[in-house]
């Protein structure tokens, strides 16, 4: 089962999005049409197929509006889902659900959506051993979130910022002069437990990688599946290998097919469809 993200790592950001939505004056429409003693029920429900993520964040938009909320959990983190599948129960406060409710389902939706994109393309790959993978292409300040829900639908991480792994791309070629001379600066200033990851767009570039030292992984960018095969036959398993470069639903199998370890999507974080869920009224309490 997928580990929650604790709490602390996920209340700044749901207090940011309700701080934008309550702006100066407070909810004016719920403050002035629904009374401070009226209670409900209302049952988080989602409106089509797919993969569960995000629900903490959701628990937590009506709980630092109202912390006597009662939020009851009915699904959990990386669920398949039927549309009309309820996932959570919330029940008192009217104003405060109220008032909670957009910024926990822009969660909710924005997160599942990640999770169920990734869930689709991960199913796709079945029957070879490719893994999919997200990259640093997400949205500012929400990466940790965004990868979680990547690891909600079955894919997994790249690097999480700059700072946890090396990978040497075109430009850092160009300006070194080599890739040799590149892995090689890299090489001196990498402590013992940082990976090297390089980058090549065609089957020369790589032959020229393999002939100098060794690194951990190479990134093969936007080559055909023809190079793809090529590239994973000359590495012949010695380095781990990574396929990039406009990846789709539709190409994903076709790409997982030649062999290669890790297919990387920057469109799970950046542009992916949000599911949609409702906020149903179940009861006056």
């Amino acid at each position: 089962m997928l580990p929650s993200l604790p709490d602390i790592m996920l209340e700044p950001l749901v207090r940011a999005g309700l701080l934008e939505d309550l702006g100066r004056g407070g909810d004016l429409t719920t403050n002035a049409v629904i009374g401070p003693e009226d209670k409900l029920r209302v049952v988080m429900r989602s409106r089509e197929d797919g993969v569960l993520a995000g629900l903490d964040l959701a628990r937590l938009s009506f709980h630092l509006i109202d912390p006597s909320l009662s939020f009851q959990r009915l699904k959990k983190e990386g669920e398949a889902l039927a549309a009309g599948d309820v996932v959570a129960v919330v029940e008192g406060s009217a104003r405060a659900i109220l008032t909670g409710e957009r910024v926990g389902l822009n969660f909710l939706s924005h997160l599942s959506g990640i999770a169920t994109a990734t869930a689709t393309i991960v199913r796709s790959m079945a029957g070879t051993k490719a893994r999919l993978c997200c990259t640093r292409k997400t949205m500012p300040g929400l990466r940790a979130i965004q990868k979680y829900a990547v690891r909600a639908g079955g894919g997994v991480s790249h690097r999480m910022g700059l700072d946890d792994a090396i990978l040497i791309k075109d430009n850092h070629i160009a300006l070194v002069g080599s890739v040799q001379e590149a892995v090689a600066r890299a090489r001196a200033a990498a402590g013992h437990m940082v990976k090297i990851e390089v980058e090549v767009d065609t089957p020369e570039q790589l032959r020229a990688l393999l002939a100098g030292e060794k690194v951990d992984a190479v990134l093969l960018d936007n080559m055909s599946l023809a190079d793809l095969r090529t590239c994973v036959d000359m590495i012949d398993g010695r380095l781990l290998v990574e396929a990039s470069g406009g990846i789709t639903p539709q190409t994903a199998p076709a790409i997982a097919q030649t062999g290669v370890d890790l297919l990387s999507v920057g469109w799970l974080t950046h542009s992916v469809k949000a599911l949609d869920f409702g906020l149903d009224f179940e009861k006056i309490l």
